[in-house]
């Protein structure tokens, strides 16, 4: 792959070359040579990625194309967004799903992220055609991939992760789960300037609810958890929910996930592998979240922490926790609502993730060593592992 051809390319397709500044490039040139160098792309892989990669540029185009034509949207506040910033896999999808029913809020939905030319209307918001395409979109990852529904829900009108946001900044943890790409991911997490990719987001933000405006957002996505510091530089009010659960169910979950997704495009993708790269970013991201704390950075009064045994035992007791300490109202009509969702979409609707830490090949104590900083600190029980 050729950096400057995959940029000419996105140019020619929307006949736009305004990328809003060049802060987007470094991270660009990083993925595209960490990709060609290190990824193992197959045949679906090398057909695959180019557009992908083509459909982030193109996006951002067609977002500062849409800002340079209506500058009333540039500055439009961001109410101080309620932020999930769990790691994955902590129970923080089905969270974001249920503080999605309230219509008092908006989350980003998927078709919008995929398909945010033009920006969404109120009019339509329901019945956007673009919702029936990304869902047809969807059902071929069913097809190549069919276990991924167990692991992860999928929906056109479900709530999205920042991560496919920042994907158009190229600064995002969204690629290092797709691809086998170490040197980008080390250059993601200790050597990028997030700033850009939070700028970035809100405009991205700006952008979706130009047309379609809403009085709170509520987002999510793991991401968050290794920069903090430029998520709260960018949106000081914000108001947090960090999910914890044990370090080690995380890292064997993320390794089967991981390596499920990279069978896609890549040779040989296997859970050791994946295992041995996520336990490194998931440890650096939760003691992250500790520095955070122990230095003032997260102030107590804007974040709700919650363990994962006790949400999935009492998910609305969780919730009307969070919703109290927020300093929100959880009416009973949204709870209502909110119970709907849960009885529509069991977990197990699409059979259950199995994994075991047995199958990531990692050391049960040094790991455990490694974990506990973060646990002692959050009062995270360690679980059972297979």
């Amino acid at each position: 792959m050729n950096s400057d051809e995959l940029v000419q390319q996105a140019i020619d397709t929307t006949g736009l070359d305004d990328f809003g500044g060049t802060e987007w490039r470094e991270g660009f040139d990083q993925l595209v040579a960490s990709l060609d160098g290190e990824a193992r792309l197959n045949d679906i892989g090398h057909a695959m990625v180019p557009p992908e990669l083509v459909g982030y540029l193109s996006d951002r185009l067609g977002v500062v194309a849409h800002r340079t034509a209506h500058p009333e949207i540039v500055g439009v506040d961001i109410v101080p967004p309620i932020v999930i910033v769990g790691q994955g896999r902590t129970g923080t999808t089905i969270l974001y799903d249920l503080l999605a029913q309230d219509p008092n809020t908006r989350v980003p939905r998927t078709w919008e992220i995929d398909r945010p030319l033009p920006p969404p209307e109120t009019a339509t918001y329901e019945t956007d055609p673009r919702i029936d395409e990304v869902d047809a979109q969807m059902a071929m990852v069913d097809l190549v991939i069919p276990e991924f529904r167990s692991m992860h829900p999928m929906g056109a009108r479900l709530a999205q992760e920042c991560v496919r946001i920042t994907g158009s900044d190229f600064r995002s943890m969204i690629f290092p789960t797709q691809y086998h790409v170490p040197s980008y991911g080390h250059w993601l997490l200790h050597d990028a300037d997030m700033s850009s990719a939070y700028r970035w987001h809100r405009k991205f933000l700006e952008h979706l609810q130009s047309r379609h405006p809403t009085s709170q957002w509520v987002l999510k996505s793991p991401g968050h958890i290794w920069c903090l510091e430029a998520l709260l530089a960018e949106y000081p009010n914000a108001l947090l929910v960090q999910t914890h659960r044990d370090p080690l169910r995380i890292i064997a979950s993320l390794a089967s996930l991981v390596a499920m997704l990279r069978s896609i495009g890549c040779d040989d993708p296997s859970i050791p592998e994946a295992a041995s790269e996520f336990a490194e970013y998931i440890l650096l991201g939760l003691d992250r979240s500790v520095d955070a704390r122990e230095q003032g950075l997260v102030a107590s009064d804007r974040v709700v922490d919650t363990q994962f045994a006790d949400f999935m035992a009492d998910p609305f007791g969780t919730i009307g926790t969070i919703y109290e300490r927020l300093g929100l109202e959880l009416t009973p009509a949204t709870e209502q609502r909110m119970r709907g969702f849960l009885a529509a979409n069991p977990s197990d609707a699409h059979g259950g993730h199995q994994y075991t830490w047995t199958e990531t090949g990692l050391d049960l104590g040094e790991w455990r060593d490694r974990a506990q900083r973060y646990q002692d600190y959050f009062a995270v029980p360690s679980e059972p592992l297979g």
